[in-house]
């Protein structure tokens, strides 16, 4: 659309179908700015999962914690890509801080999920896996979908769209962790 060119945001829903491994993917792509949410929040109800785009050069923005309010109320379990990590001064421990503070404190770094502290920050979103952690049983994968399927745990990745940073990564997880 020449507005949404003109203004370099989206303003009106649209939706994309393609393929993503053995899955066909509806994607709707809605408006972030403020001024276009009444448009955003018509397409909540039909998701199965939200994925929030947050800028790294920007952090958590007020429109990001309406929409976050709003994925909330409906109950739509969220993956969050922190996008432009490319771009100078951008911190991701200090982004991977902000989400924990500004939206929910179980945001988990998804980056290195081979780490023990990955295992134990996804153990502590959920009484019962943390008592099965503690216990010394590993925590699985049907276990990290449940949680994020529950809105227990939001996975967090960290990347740049422009360059093709972390999204392979991401992608791969969305199938791994998404159920439907």
């Amino acid at each position: 659309d020449d507005q949404e060119r003109a203004r370099g945001i989206t303003i009106f829903s649209k939706q994309a179908v393609f393929p993503l491994g053995d899955w066909e993917v509806t994607l709707l792509d809605t408006p972030g700015h403020v001024d276009f949410s009444a448009e955003m929040e018509r397409t909540l109800s039909v998701l199965d999962y939200a994925v929030l785009i947050v800028s790294g050069a920007d952090g958590v923005q007020g429109h990001t914690e309406t929409l976050w309010r709003l994925l909330k109320r409906y109950q739509v379990p969220v993956f969050l890509l922190v996008n432009k990590m490319d771009q100078p001064g951008t911190d991701q421990e200090a982004l991977l801080l902000e989400l924990k503070k500004e939206l929910h404190e179980n945001c988990v770094d998804f980056s290195d999920q081979e780490s023990a502290a990955f295992a134990e920050n996804v153990a502590v979103c959920d009484e019962q896996v943390l008592e099965q952690y503690l216990a010394g049983e590993a925590v699985g994968t049907e276990q990290i979908r449940k949680l994020i399927r529950e809105r227990k745990l939001f996975p967090c990745y960290f990347g740049s769209a422009l360059k093709m940073q972390g999204v392979k990564e991401f992608l791969a997880d969305f199938i791994r962790y998404a159920s439907i």
